[in-house]
């Protein structure tokens, strides 16, 4: 699949292995933004995507930074939809200890490409029975 895309830094989203589903994005920035311990900030990246209909743009955190220095998403998994045009915005967070430095071209976030459907709903009285039926949060055990 081919899709549109605008950067403004020339340096585009890609892979780093073959087996990967996401794609590194960098920070576009003219200046490096010190993210203290708790806080939050919103990282341009220069990019614009061009989405066809029936997907989206998955914003996900990068593991390694999440696990190495605490930083990850403010909002878990971000969604692009297949109609917004603006600037791809990573909303990050430091849930580590010590202020954390994000610099121009640093990769950031990953990005998955995913189809979806869209769905009418069919209101009902009874659903199907099934085996789990209601059982929810902590339904098995251990």
């Amino acid at each position: 699949m081919e899709i549109k895309i605008i950067s403004e830094s020339r340096i585009l989203p890609e892979y780093e292995t073959l087996g990967a589903a996401g794609m590194d994005i960098r920070a576009f920035l003219n200046e490096p933004v010190i993210l203290m311990p708790n806080r939050r900030a919103l990282i341009p990246t220069g990019l614009r995507i061009d989405l066809p209909r029936g997907f989206e743009a998955q914003i996900r955190a990068r593991s390694g930074l999440a696990i190495k220095s605490g930083i990850g998403l403010v909002n878990g998994v971000g969604t692009i939809d297949c109609d917004y045009r603006g600037e791809i915005k990573i909303p990050l967070i430091n849930w580590g200890e010590e202020p954390y430095t994000v610099n121009n071209g640093d990769r950031i976030a990953q990005i998955v490409i995913s189809s979806y459907e869209r769905i009418t709903w069919s209101p009902q009285e009874n659903l199907t029975k099934t085996a789990r039926g209601e059982g929810g949060f902590g339904h098995t055990g251990k």
